[in-house]
């Protein structure tokens, strides 16, 4: 079964999202408004392991996913023959949690006889710029901060991206996660440690800012997690669980001076005036703060997603999907998990080639 994608069959289309511990499902109409953005989180199954278990993680989209999807569809006041495509997450992610997803979608698009279309998650979250910000220009840089990724991107206006730069380590997500591991503050990092850092001073400790040789736009925040782990050997439990907040405010802005100095570093290299900054690390309050200022003083046009479309959702892929659909690109229906894939040729982003 094959289809020709073009505008005509551009309609409701169903976005799937499950490349790590969240079963989502969204829909989007003919012209990308969102109808709904249903999201079911796996935090309880693996706050006790410090972290996602995959094997966990596969079973819970398997429990939840058939549930997810009907509220999106109830939510969106649409049945099953109301859709006009199907968008998924093909990788990179988890392999057992991405087979989930894409199993479903699969099997449903094939019932349906609608396209499929296979999304890469980092074009997914790309996407989110634009959710709420239709017009914001195409010709941008794009930080991806989450994690598992953390990417600096040239968008082109015609559908391309150039990688100018991608963390050489730890994604910055990562280095969340685990800074608060050590801080005591539990998991998942991120919330956590931003929460910490709003009672604590910045300046209180003053932590690596990493510049890799390697390349100019990319990032290392494994020197940052050993600086962290070197100073709190030093300390009592008494007094680390006394400077907390500080040690918090101080860490997270480490990586909030790295995040926010390329970015716009890149903006100055690519020539463009506008930044997008998406993913999970893009809901961070400071990071925000930062980002919007600098954006002011230098007359840059900023889109950071609604909170609900930073961390991982499926009106993102569905939203990605939408845009492949307009460029033909429809899946086949052997297509199969790219658990290790970047954003590859086949999703809707054309040609991905490395500048520096």
């Amino acid at each position: 079964m094959t289809h020709a994608a073009s505008a005509t069959i551009l309609g409701p289309i169903l976005g799937i999202e499950t490349s790590c511990d969240e079963t989502a499902a969204a829909v989007l109409d003919g012209e990308g408004h969102v109808l709904s953005n249903i999201i079911s989180s796996q935090q309880a199954v693996h706050e006790r392991f410090g972290g996602v278990v995959p094997e966990l993680a596969s079973r819970a989209h398997i429990q939840n996913i058939d549930q997810v999807t009907g509220r999106a569809l109830e939510e969106a006041g649409l049945g099953w023959r109301d859709l006009r495509a199907i968008a998924v997450t093909q990788g990179p992610g988890l392999a057992g949690a991405l087979l989930v997803g894409l199993s479903y979608a699969k099997s449903t698009a094939y019932a349906l006889d609608i396209p499929l279309v296979g999304v890469s998650h980092l074009e997914g979250h790309i996407a989110s710029a634009w959710i709420n910000r239709p017009a914001f220009p195409r010709d941008c840089v794009v930080l991806i901060a989450s994690g598992g990724h953390t990417h600096l991107f040239h968008a082109e206006e015609k559908g391309g991206f150039h990688l100018m730069g991608r963390t050489i380590d730890d994604a910055a997500g990562e280095a969340f996660d685990k800074g608060a591991q050590m801080l005591g503050l539990g998991y998942p990092g991120g919330p956590l440690i931003d929460a910490a850092a709003r009672k604590g001073r910045p300046t209180a400790v003053r932590f690596p800012r990493s510049r890799v040789r390697t390349g100019q736009f990319d990032f290392s925040f494994s020197g940052l997690k050993t600086a962290l782990l070197y100073h709190l050997q030093g300390m009592s439990l008494e007094a680390i669980a006394e400077q907390q907040t500080d040690l918090a405010a101080a860490y997270q802005e480490a990586i909030v001076d790295v995040l926010v100095r390329q970015a716009f570093a890149a903006v100055e290299r690519a020539g463009v005036s506008a930044l997008a900054v998406v993913g999970g690390v893009s809901a961070n309050s400071r990071l925000r703060a930062r980002l919007a200022e600098r954006a002011v003083k230098e007359g840059i046009e900023l889109s950071l997603p609604a909170l609900s479309y930073c961390t991982d959702n499926a009106a993102m892929i569905a939203a990605a999907g939408q845009r492949a659909l307009l460029q033909g690109n429809v899946a086949s229906f052997d297509c199969e998990a790219m658990p290790d894939c970047a954003l590859p040729a086949w999703s809707g982003s054309g040609v991905v080639r490395r500048t520096s």
